[in-house]
This record gives C-alpha cells, structure tokens and sequence, in this order.
C-alpha cells in the first residue's frame, strides 16, 4: 500500500458519540480526513456486544480509536477487546490508539493485549474526566445544586477530554507516537470538593458538597434511573480507583503534545460560559 492511499482510508472512531470519540472525530474531520465514526446508533452500527458488526467497521480502515463501553473494568472486557484487536489486524487495521483508565488492573490487561497484537499501537491512559461534571451523571445534581458522592478528600487529577482528543488525533496522524503508552492527567489533583468549588466560582452559584455512604449513593443512582450495571460500575470507580492511588499528576500529555496540560479552572471557565450549569 502506498503511503496515499494509507492516507486516505478512512479512520475508524469508536464511540462516535462519546466524550472523547465525538472531539476526536470533529478534529480529524477538520484536517480534511476521511473519518468513520461508529457507535450502535450509526451506519455502519458498531456494537461492542455484537460481534457481527465489527467488520464493516473496520471495512478498509488502516488506523483507529478505540474506546470500550462502558468501560474496561468491566467483566468480559478483556476477552472482547482482545477479539477485536485481532479482527482489526485481520482486517487489514496497522495502527490503534486505546483509550483506557488509569489505575484499573483489567484496564492495563487491556493493554498489554493491544501491546501483543502486532499493531501499531499507542495508549493514552487517563484519570477522571473533567466532563463528567458537565456530560455525564454529575451534571443533574450540580444544577440542582448540591452534589452528594461516596468520596472525601482523595484527590484526582482530572483530566480534560479536549486534551485526550488532542493526543488521540496526534496519535492517528502524526509518527512519533507509535508503540508509546500516554499517561494523561490535569496539572494537579484536587478533591471533589474543590472541584465543585471551583464550578460555583465559576458559574456564579451557590452549590454544596455532601460526603455520602456507598450504598446510600447507590441507592440515589437507582432512584435517579441509572441502570444496574451503570450504578456497579460508577460505585467501583468511586470505592476502589479512588483510593489515591491516582493523586500524582502525570507529565503524558507534555511527552505527546509539548505542552502543559488544560486546568480544571480553565474547563470550569469554558462551560459556565456556556450556561450549561445554571439549573
């Protein structure tokens, strides 16, 4: 194959309309590239649970980003993403940057499958998002003003989904990367506390943060209509990855991108501009 037409074929996303899979998308796209982005609502429908779909997928795609839902922590995982690592190679895929966690034991064996594969692979592995208090399950409850978590003073450097997609895009079309591991982080660990005072600086508003038990957060999950599996897995990530063993920030983003990584002040600035938080 010429070095065009690797150039040229499209680019699987998977998560097409995820927190990272949609920046990483847009920005491909803005370069001008030809980009398949894939979830189990598109065209091509990509399912993670159902094998079948995969190959039109990665029909004629050399490189791809691949993020697993709901997360890699999850049983099953691993044998799952090491059968697609091997139908993507199969399929004619050279290069695939993962997303994973940072601190998950099933994660990192999620790496070392893509580390095995025979691609060409990097690895951004990366702490808590910063969306998730303005994407995901957090939102609801900070515009409703009080945000109420089984966490208390362990601190996380959250880590910028804008950032992760910068690196992503590096990853997919820039050389360097090949065969690097990434650990991307924010510029320093804060609590969720201060993380939520940071917001209410930001966005002008009284909000509270309220230490809660395990199953009492649990149980609000539920009553909220978050599914069972959802709730599980939001309950690991506060009961056993926060246990400080992520505090230290990372310098991954500064070895991908030669710059520092975005603050939490920064996106705290961005969204309440956006009113987005204002109940």
């Amino acid at each position: 194959m010429t070095r065009s037409e690797f150039d040229g074929a499209p680019i699987l996303v998977l998560g097409a309309n995820g927190k990272t899979g949609r920046r990483v998308a847009e920005r491909l796209r803005a370069q001008g590239l030809s980009v398949r982005a894939c979830a189990r609502s598109t065209q091509p429908r990509f399912d993670w649970n159902d094998r079948a779909t995969w190959r039109a997928a990665l029909d004629g795609v050399k490189r791809a980003y691949v993020t697993y839902q709901p997360d890699l922590a999850v049983p099953g995982a691993l044998d799952t993403v090491s059968a697609f690592f091997d139908t993507a190679l199969s399929a004619g895929a050279e290069r695939i940057v993962l997303l994973s966690g940072r601190g998950e034991e099933e994660a990192q064996a999620a790496e070392h499958a893509l580390q095995r594969s025979g691609a060409r692979w990097t690895i951004l592995r990366c702490s808590w998002f910063m969306q998730n208090f303005s994407e995901s399950f957090l939102l609801d409850p900070i515009r409703e003003g009080t945000l109420a978590l089984p966490a208390g003073d362990i601190k996380e450097p959250f880590v910028d989904a804008e950032d992760i997609a910068d690196a992503a895009v590096a990853a997919l079309t820039q050389p360097g990367h090949e065969n690097r591991l990434y650990e991307l982080t924010g510029p320093r660990a804060i609590s969720f506390g201060e993380a939520l005072e940071c917001i209410a600086k930001a966005s002008k508003r009284d909000l509270h943060f309220v230490p809660v038990a395990p199953e009492a957060f649990r149980a609000g999950l539920l009553d909220a209509g978050v599914s069972k599996p959802e709730t599980e897995l939001i309950l690991y990530l506060f009961t056993t990855v926060l246990d400080g063993r992520n505090e230290r920030p990372a310098d991954g983003l500064r070895a991908a991108l030669h710059r520092d990584a975005r603050s939490f002040e920064d996106y705290a600035a961005r969204v309440a501009a956006s009113g987005l938080w204002n109940a």
